[in-house]
């Protein structure tokens, strides 16, 4: 990917990050933020959205890291396994794994005596149907070899991101950073291969200008040119 075309994807994934994050934000803490737009507080109400927008271009900046990390993982994987199936292979017991922990070790650590395990699953089948819509695309945008590696990161890699809010169990946090974190996640693989795309063509643009700038001119003879 060019410089330029990474640059683009920054500031569009933090694009992403502060829109879902002001959104969600204004949805999930309506009963703290609500006297602010009722009572037409107009300072109050820029601060809250200001506020969680710069929240959303943090939880952007965690998004891209572990985009960036799961990329290099990948190529690892690949090349210490050989085998592209048997690397999907490891990435869906780590799949499970990664699905089965959050909900048990959740349960385990926040549940009152008697509750019931409903509400930890919910974030599960939430990640799960996500990822899954996400990689169902990754899939019709690319080959089918791309729905595991998909699912992997989109679920995986997310709960890894979210792990500081995780340990906090903030409900309002949780479901917060888990949309942000999707909606970056799920729009940086969807938008890579378009941008590794254009940074192709960007090169061989720039391959060819120059070896049309390098080409001496001939010169012409008495008769004029052939």
């Amino acid at each position: 990917m060019t410089s330029r075309n990474w640059v683009k994807l920054f500031l569009t994934t933090s694009l992403v990050g502060g829109l879902t994050t002001a959104i969600v934000g204004l949805i999930v803490r309506w009963s703290e933020l609500q006297r602010y737009f009722v009572e037409f507080q107009l300072l109050d109400m820029i601060s809250a959205i200001v506020w969680l927008i710069f929240m959303g271009f943090l939880i952007s900046v965690i998004s891209q890291m572990g985009f960036f990390s799961y990329l290099t993982i990948h190529r690892f994987g690949l090349g210490i396994f050989k085998s592209p199936s048997l690397w999907n292979g490891v990435q869906v017991v780590l799949i499970l794994f990664a699905l089965f922990d959050l909900v048990y070790l959740r349960y385990e650590n926040f549940a009152e005596s008697g509750e019931s395990v409903l509400p930890y699953l919910f974030p599960a089948f939430i990640l799960l149907f996500v990822g899954i819509i996400t990689a169902w695309l990754k899939v019709k945008q690319t080959n089918r070899q791309a729905f595991i590696p998909a699912l992997f990161f989109m679920i995986v890699v997310t709960i890894v991101e979210w792990v500081p809010v995780l340990r906090e169990n903030s409900t309002h946090w949780l479901y917060l950073m888990l949309a942000a974190l999707l909606a970056c996640n799920a729009y940086q693989l969807l938008i890579l291969p378009k941008l590794n795309e254009k940074s192709q063509e960007e090169r061989q643009k720039r391959v060819q200008h120059s070896g049309h700038k390098g080409k001496k001119p001939r010169k012409l003879n008495k008769k004029g040119a052939v």
